[in-house]
């Protein structure tokens, strides 16, 4: 099949209306929800948590919530989107359209990384005006935040395909996305858990992810920010290469 780029552009187009069109549901309540953890988890932990040196508590929390919500809306937006697709029984004319399993798998990840760029973005400016965060390495930010975003679109239409209904996908997110995302270092610098907490930490790959992304807002970090950067391309060559091969199975979306 000769490349249909403009399909893949069309199909990613069609994605980013679908989340526009609730843009209440899918931009401004993530937002919301996630200074409300900000406003509580900074407030109440303030001075009970050392973290970096000559950074506040609620400056080292914002980064944290930041890429927590970027990878929470990454994955909400293909995994909702296609398990959608596949309840109501319009994928098939998505299926039948005239490009590949790659073009489709790009569409549906950028559209899942615009979604959760702009979330982080809503959460940063308002981290940047209220509580004087500043980034020292703006190019790992970008790059944590786009990279992270796309292994979670992948990771999400991995659920999707996968599910057969909505409470699977529930099960998936609950079970699966939610603590691994909690657990990551988004509220603590993991060397302020105990040893054993400690070295579990490192096999979560989202602990690379926002402790990456955090670099480049200090240029401190827990671990190399390039061990996370090389976890971080490993995950998503992974996750991709997964969904590429049922994709072009069609496993559990031609049937």
């Amino acid at each position: 099949m000769q490349s249909n780029w403009s399909g893949c552009w069309a199909l990613f187009i069609k994605e980013v209306r679908r989340f526009y069109s609730v843009v209440v549901q899918t931009v401004f309540a993530p937002i919301v929800a996630t200074l409300l953890y900000l406003l509580v988890f900074g407030h109440v932990l303030e001075t009970k948590i050392e973290t970096y040196a000559s950074v506040s508590y609620s400056q080292f929390l914002i980064p944290g919530l930041v890429m927590m919500a970027i990878l929470q809306n990454a994955f909400s937006n293909t995994s909702s989107s296609l398990i959608q697709s596949k309840m109501h029984g319009n994928l098939s004319f998505v299926l039948l359209s005239p490009i590949s399993a790659f073009e489709f798998y790009v569409a549906f990840v950028l559209a899942s990384v615009v979604r959760g760029v702009i979330v982080g973005l809503g959460i940063l400016i308002i981290g940047v005006v209220g509580f004087d965060l500043t980034w020292q390495s703006p190019l790992w930010v970008l790059v944590f935040a786009v990279l992270s975003a796309a292994m979670m679109g992948g990771l999400g239409m991995l659920a999707g395909i996968i599910s057969d209904k909505y409470d699977h996908l529930a099960a998936f997110q609950n079970f699966v996305i939610m603590p691994l995302t909690f657990l990551s270092g988004v509220f603590y610098s993991i060397h302020a858990l105990p040893e054993f907490w400690q070295q579990l930490s490192y096999f979560n790959p989202f602990f690379y992810m926002v402790d990456g992304f955090r670099y480049g807002f200090f240029e401190q970090s827990d671990v190399s920010v390039y061990l996370s950067l090389l976890v971080t391309i490993v995950f998503l060559t992974i996750v991709s290469s997964i969904n590429l091969i049922l994709l072009r199975k069609g496993v559990k979306i031609r049937q």
